[in-house]
Formats: C-alpha cells, structure tokens, sequence
C-alpha cells in the first residue's frame, strides 16, 4: 500500500508545482490545497499501514503490539488538516479581497497595478508633511 501512496504523493505534488507556476491567483491556491493533501498524504504513510490492526494497546501491555500502525501521525495528520484549512480559508479570503480591489486574478496585472517606485516615494512625502 505505501508505493501506492508514494505515487499518489509524487502526483499530487506534480500537480501542485504545475498549478502554482501558473499566472492565476485562484490556481495558485488550488496549488496550496493539494500540497497540503500531500503533506497529509506523507505523514499519513510515515506511521506505517496495517489492515484490520488498529493501533491499540491491549490491556496490561505499556505499548503497542508488534506489526500495527504508529497512531502518532494519524493525530499528527488531523493536526495538519485543520491547519491547512484555515490557511485555505485565509487564502480564498485575501484572494477574494484581491479581486475586489484589483479585478483581476492574473499576477502579471496584479504586478501591474502596484505604484511605481517615484510614486511610492511621493505618497511616502506626503503622508510625511501630513
């Protein structure tokens, strides 16, 4: 089961590479939602997978009997679930906001609408003499 995961990790990742180098805001965000599967993916793998073993601690015993899953990374894994989604969260509103402000979710033309350096430097004087 675990080259199964491997492959599905390098995709995820190949996906993921592909969809932030592009020009869209809204790709690049999909791009951060799909490397977040595939950390999960990853850390999910590195605790081992059994079938029909849960990893349980049978009573009288102080750890885990041999050949069952680590459940540290499972705990580890919801951990990165509910952060990768609040920062999904976070990026869909600042896109959003983004949109609003700019009109556009190419990066090149959000590029484009930042002030020039001369102009930057001017509004810098007059906040300065205000």
């Amino acid at each position: 089961m675990e080259p199964v995961i491997a492959v599905l990790v390098g995709v995820l990742m190949a996906a993921t590479v592909y969809l932030m180098l592009g020009r869209s805001f809204v790709r690049f965000i999909f791009g951060l939602a799909l490397l977040s599967h595939a950390a999960n993916l990853v850390i999910f793998a590195s605790g081992g997978m059994t079938r029909a073993r849960p990893p349980l601690i049978a009573p009288g015993e102080s750890q885990p009997l041999p050949g069952v899953s680590n459940a540290v990374p499972q705990a580890l894994m919801l951990t990165a679930i509910v952060i990768s989604f609040s920062l999904l969260t976070f990026a869909l509103v600042l896109a959003f906001r983004t949109y609003q402000e700019l009109e556009t979710v190419d990066t090149d033309r959000m590029r484009a609408a930042e002030p020039s350096s001369a102009d930057a430097g001017a509004d810098a004087e007059q906040r300065a003499v205000d």
